[in-house]
């Protein structure tokens, strides 16, 4: 992987914990964008959505809404 996935998140979102602790234990480099700290992010996630939703992740051009229920498809995509 090139560059570091992207990853939208808010500090309370469980599902947003889980998949930074599931990249970080497996070495995945990725780019928290928290959408707490700048208002721009949430446009950002509106914008590749049309939701409001966290995570919202960008990996390689492909963009999914939440972490565990696209685990299986992230895992395939990172080839872990």
């Amino acid at each position: 992987m090139t560059e570091p996935l992207k990853i939208y998140t808010i500090p309370t979102c469980s599902d947003c914990n889980h998949a930074k602790r599931y990249f970080k234990e497996n070495g995945i480099p990725y780019q928290e964008f928290n959408c707490e700290v700048d208002e721009k992010y949430p446009k950002e996630v509106w914008e590749l959505t049309s939701k409001q939703v966290v995570p919202t992740l960008v990996i390689h051009d492909k963009v999914f809404v939440g972490f565990a229920e696209n685990m299986s498809a992230i895992k395939d995509l990172l080839g872990k």
